[in-house]
């Protein structure tokens, strides 16, 4: 069996930008329990950039494979943060590179100067703040969708 392709539904890989907290909401939704290895963390404080390689489950193809009784589809996804001035991480070990970690949400907390605070939510109480500038996030699938290992809509109690 191969893995899926975009060209299989029709659709094309996601490049969104977000620049309000409209537009982090989508983002944040599509990003709902993204995995990534705590090793797919990179922030290269010269450049003021913060990125992370995730494994994001396909929510805006969940009704299409529902409808179709296709697998549920994950997609390797680059998001970047712009202008980010300073990371701090609480809840989990950086150094621990087995460690596998699951993305819940992403908000924004602005300040009165226009500068604020991006907030990463991990499950098991982990979560990752980045100080900005402004808010300048961008989130783009570098890989064709995949079979989700699991088979299963994510799901939280």
């Amino acid at each position: 069996m191969t893995d899926a392709r975009f060209q299989d539904g029709g659709e094309a890989p996601l490049h969104l930008v977000a620049q309000d907290a409209d537009d982090l909401q989508v983002i944040s939704a599509l990003v709902q329990d993204a995995v990534l290895p705590v090793t797919e963390i990179r922030h290269d404080a010269r450049r003021r950039r913060f990125a992370l390689l995730l494994n994001r489950f396909r929510w805006e193809d969940r009704s299409q494979a529902e409808a179709v009784g296709r697998a549920y589809e994950r997609v390797r996804s680059v998001l970047v943060v712009e202008d980010v001035l300073a990371v701090r991480s609480q809840g989990f070990d950086r150094a621990d590179k087995d460690l596998l970690l699951s993305l819940l949400s992403i908000s924004f907390e602005p300040r009165t100067d226009g500068t604020g605070r991006l907030v990463f939510v991990l499950a098991g109480d982990g979560a990752l703040a980045l100080d900005v500038e402004a808010l300048d996030l961008r989130l783009e699938d570098v890989t064709r969708p995949y079979r989700a290992p699991s088979g299963k809509v994510p799901g939280h109690d």
